[in-house]
């Protein structure tokens, strides 16, 4: 479903050194994997005898109580669509290795053995095991069967799903069997291992899981003995993770002496379209010749997911993060305004202030950007112009705005400059069309551009990265200016920068700049009431940026973008008003490019810019019909 694979990490109630305890206990939680729809269950290092056995490894009495329960475990899975994956110690050509074995339906599809072998303070596993790294192309005979054995090994469902295996220290090294597994095509790494327990080691290993998968791009699924370990000088905790492109989706408290299970759906179709994003992945070496890779059964498919969708996928998490989030976003504003305005040897900032959201966050960058260079803040130029459609709550919240700030405020009513200009162009003032709205947006920008001429300023653009990708500006009106400072900044993270201000005596005026419905206001209205509602016009930004994350960062379909849609806004729109809307951005992101294809510098901010130059390259004339019927399909 939409490249989703649910993944089930295990620690096992461990019974130390009693493959057959422990094969019982493995069944069970193999079999509830299997029931929750797991794809994979991943369980821990050596999972038949235990990590700790010591010397027991190399009693043959261990070794065929091991292999005997792993024939067990054979015979249970025939009828089950889970993958298994278990820890064995294994004899191969007169020596031992620490392996991993692929289990599905009863077939052993395959043996990977350890590559790095510790021997370090508390770990002696070179007294009992070799390294694997060096096999290659060999076979194995195990409980009956032949099946590849070594080091270049990768499974595959031919569709999204392509992993390999590590096996704990391999994941500690300095060069991880996973980077070339992952440069090789897989997109899952999973890792067995037998993890101890000291101060500060917990922490260290999740960030060890997380950084991984963002580096190599991918999901990782870590599973860790727990405390049926040996404690005779160290104790194991179970430690369970999983990972999906450097964020943490699951991870189960540790220390239990229960079995332990925790799961997570991967979206291995995501890490797989950020891959060819990236081109830094696409030229890493591929290593195709060194790897086997072998096809999988039909998996479980998952009927339900389970796994939550941020409906504001730019807006971070928590108060404590949207604040420094929120100083790092404006620092990089208000550096990138410096360095613009030293380059073009600019001495005032002009701006149109309309008392709306992208106006108000513009002004409060250029305000701090002045203040960290210490230029006098009365060389902001703030031009208020009000025309036909302008309310006195708007236009009032601009004046008190910047006598707070302490800008230069200029007051240029545009009726009249505009009704020349119908005039000029034979243009009825009682059509009101968009011929009627676009002559009040250029004619503001003309005020603003002629000003800067004569000021010796730089017009500073207040357009944000949701207009832009609707193209809902006016070209060559608002759409232009000589720097678009919130050009890599969405709506819905507009309104969190302007509550980050909203302290002191700045509180009042942007609470109610906040509260004020976001609108163009170009059409004359009698009730000084705002009657133009953008977003009842092109609908909700919050859906806008929505589709935006996922359609540009991810390249999703329509259809899959839809699906995430319902799921993140479930409680707030129904599906039929999340396709209309998406519709919507499909129509007018295509349309509108060629706006975007002239639009002038901006400072991108996060992972997402739509400059022509730099981020975002499409023909003006491309269609977008075949994307509506993808999601009609």
């Amino acid at each position: 479903m939409f490249g989703f694979y649910r993944i089930a990490t295990i620690s096992p109630k461990l019974f130390l050194s009693h493959p057959k305890a422990n094969a019982k206990e493995i069944i069970l939680c193999m079999q509830e994997a299997n029931k929750n729809q797991a794809s994979i269950a991943l369980f821990s290092e050596l999972t038949l005898t235990g990590y700790s056995v010591g010397d027991l490894f190399f009693q043959t009495r261990l070794y065929n109580a091991q292999l005997d329960a792993l024939q067990e475990i054979l015979e249970a899975s025939k009828e089950l669509n889970i993958i298994n994956i278990l820890g064995l110690a294994l004899r191969f050509k007169n020596r031992l290795y620490n392996c991993a074995v692929v289990i599905q339906k009863g077939e052993i599809l395959g043996v990977v053995p350890k590559s790095f072998i510790p021997n370090k303070q508390e770990f002696y596993e070179k007294r009992h095991f070799v390294s694997g790294a060096d096999i290659k192309e060999q076979y194995i005979t195990l409980c009956n069967q032949d099946t590849p054995f070594g080091a270049d090994l990768l499974f595959s469902d031919d569709e999204n799903l392509c992993f390999g295996v590590e096996i704990c220290e391999d994941l500690w090294a300095t060069t991880p069997p996973s980077n070339k597994l992952a440069e090789a095509g897989a997109n899952l790494i999973l890792n067995l291992s037998a993890s101890n327990e000291i101060i500060g080691k917990g922490e260290y290993r999740e960030e060890l899981v997380k950084s991984q998968s963002s580096r190599l791009i991918c999901a990782y699924a870590y599973a860790s003995s727990g405390i049926g370990e040996s404690c005779s000088d160290t104790i194991f905790s179970g430690d369970l993770i999983i990972a999906e492109y450097g964020r943490i989706l699951a991870r189960d408290k540790r220390f239990s002496f229960e079995s332990k299970i925790i799961y997570a759906d991967v979206d291995l179709e995501r890490v797989s379209n950020i891959r060819y994003l990236d081109s830094s992945f696409s030229d890493s070496p591929k290593h195709l010749e060194e790897f086997r890779l072998y096809y999988l059964n039909p998996l479980n498919p998952i009927t339900k997911l389970s796994r939550e969708y941020n409906p504001h996928p730019f807006v971070p998490k928590g108060k404590l993060q949207q604040e420094k989030r929120s100083e790092e976003i404006t620092d990089i504003q208000a550096y990138a305004l410096i360095r613009r305005m030293k380059a073009a040897h600019a001495k005032r900032a002009i701006l149109g202030i309309s008392g709306g959201l992208d106006s108000t966050l513009a002004l409060l960058a250029t305000h701090k950007a002045f203040k960290i260079a210490s230029w006098d803040t009365k060389d902001i130029i703030c031009y208020t112009m009000p025309g036909f459609g302008t309310t006195s709550r708007t236009l009032n919240n601009a004046i008190k705005l910047c006598n707070i700030l302490g800008v230069t405020l200029k007051e240029v009513d545009i009726k009249e400059i505009s009704r020349a200009e119908f005039k000029a162009i034979e243009h009825d003032e009682s059509d009101l069309s968009v011929t009627y709205e676009n002559v009040q947006a250029r004619a503001r920008t003309a005020i603003l551009m002629n000003s800067a001429n004569k000021l010796g300023g730089l017009v500073i653009g207040t357009g944000d990265l949701s207009e832009i990708a609707l193209g809902w500006s006016t070209y060559n009106g608002d759409h232009m200016s000589m720097y678009g400072l919130n050009s890599g900044i969405p709506k819905t993270l507009i309104r969190y920068l302007i509550e980050y201000f909203a302290k002191d005596e700045l509180k009042e005026v942007l609470e109610d700049i906040l509260n004020t419905p976001v609108s163009p206001e170009l059409l004359p209205n009698e009730s000084n009431e705002i009657t133009q509602v953008t977003e009842d016009i092109i609908g909700p930004y919050e859906l806008h940026d929505f589709f935006l994350y996922h359609f540009i960062r991810e390249a999703f379909t329509p259809k899959k973008i839809l699906f995430l849609a319902t799921l993140a806004f479930k409680d707030k729109y129904n599906e039929k008003t999340i396709k209309k809307w998406l519709k919507v951005f499909i129509k007018r992101f295509f349309t509108q490019q060629f706006k975007r294809n002239a639009m002038p510098d901006g400072i991108m901010v996060g992972t997402i810019s739509l400059s022509p130059r730099a981020n975002w390259r499409m023909p003006s004339d491309a269609t977008y019909e075949g994307f509506l019927e993808e999601l009609e399909s």
